[in-house]
């Protein structure tokens, strides 16, 4: 069924119109939050940041809540994002995690049978009971004014991370995984699997409104390999999600090739990186009943407001009546002006009705 955005509803409450929006109902104006919007551009973040190591914020959950509740206070953004890292679940599985200067790096790599076995099952989820913490305590400072959204990194993208150790421009070496033994790196997935659908669950139930799970390394897949390698997991936790009544958004980075296999995922909203056509992905969303969600360049945001104020009717004319959720193509880097963050939210939020 397409999402009917006629008839607006007035004085929806942020949570109101974020959910709405996923659930295909009227709203009176686009919801909008950006990724990473808790982050070293907020001087409020940088203040606590100085006196913790990023993963003392993460392990913390009365940290972890204050930095999710900065850009709700700043902005007036109508979701959260639970602050965290999606590298969370490789630290529960047994991996140590670092955070160096140069980008994560995690020991030992899984490249074996013998490593993937030594992995622990997802019956260990309670390891991350601290995140649950945190989005409870989330929820009782939010009320019901404002939506909350959890995350997980996916399988595919965790798996780039595992065996690689590190973060890299090609990811070859989870390739050659993938190529030379399949059937390992299908049980290194499947078992990413079900911990994400443990994680993304313990989220929802904790009091998370909705789930955004970032592949961020799909994209360096051929289409071909996608299908045959990812896709399976990717629908499972989608379906397994949706299942229990959840709300579950898909975000992919340099997805364009693989469109086509991302249609076939169950979400209630797919994201979009700012090389996507947002019209063409929206009229899609549109025919499919779900939302779309993006896709403004991060860097636009250094931009004059008015520049950006352009930039924000531009994208609501694209999309055309579809159900949307106004964000980024990727997430705001460290030196972004505060004034470009604020005018575009400010932007968003002053958008015209859409004419019945």
């Amino acid at each position: 069924m397409e999402p009917k955005l006629n008839q607006q509803p007035t004085d929806l409450t942020c949570r109101q119109r974020f959910v709405a929006t996923l659930d295909g109902r009227p709203v009176d104006r686009p919801p909008v939050w950006l990724m990473r919007q808790a982050g070293r551009y907020m001087a409020e973040y940088r203040a606590i940041r100085e006196k913790h190591s990023f993963l003392q914020m993460v392990h913390t959950p009365d940290l972890a809540a204050e930095v999710t509740l900065q850009p709700v206070r700043r902005l007036g953004v109508d979701a959260a994002i639970l602050f965290s890292d999606i590298l969370t679940i490789p630290e529960a599985m047994g991996i140590r995690v670092a955070f160096p200067e140069g980008g994560p790096q995690l020991e030992p790599v899984v490249t074996t049978a013998a490593a993937v076995h030594a992995l622990a099952p997802c019956t260990a989820i309670d390891r991350l009971a601290y995140v649950g913490e945190a989005v409870r305590a989330v929820r009782r400072e939010i009320g019901d004014t404002h939506a909350l959204i959890g995350f997980s990194g996916a399988p595919f993208t965790l798996a780039c991370y595992m065996v690689e150790g590190r973060g890299s421009k090609s990811y070859d070496g989870v390739k050659a995984l993938m190529y030379t033994e399949p059937a390992l790196f299908g049980r290194l997935l499947d078992k990413l699997a079900d911990w994400v659908i443990a994680y993304l669950q313990m989220q929802l139930d904790a009091g998370a409104d909705a789930v955004q799970m970032f592949d961020s390394w799909a994209g360096e897949l051929r289409c071909e390999d996608y299908r045959r390698h990812v896709l399976p997991t990717t629908l499972r936790i989608a379906r397994a999600i949706a299942d229990r009544g959840g709300r579950f958004m898909l975000f992919a980075r340099n997805p364009g090739h693989l469109q086509d296999a991302i249609a076939d995922v169950p979400a209630a909203a797919v994201g979009l990186d700012q090389r996507a056509d947002l019209g063409r992905a929206a009229q899609a969303a549109k025919a499919a009943g779900r939302a779309v969600q993006g896709n403004l360049d991060p860097i636009e945001l250094f931009a004059p407001p008015e520049v950006i104020a352009a930039r924000v009717a531009e994208m609501y004319a694209q999309v055309d009546g579809c159900a949307w959720v106004a964000n980024l193509g990727h997430g705001i880097t460290p030196r972004t002006p505060m004034a470009g963050v604020e005018a575009f939210v400010h932007a968003v939020q002053h958008l015209p009705p859409r004419s019945a």
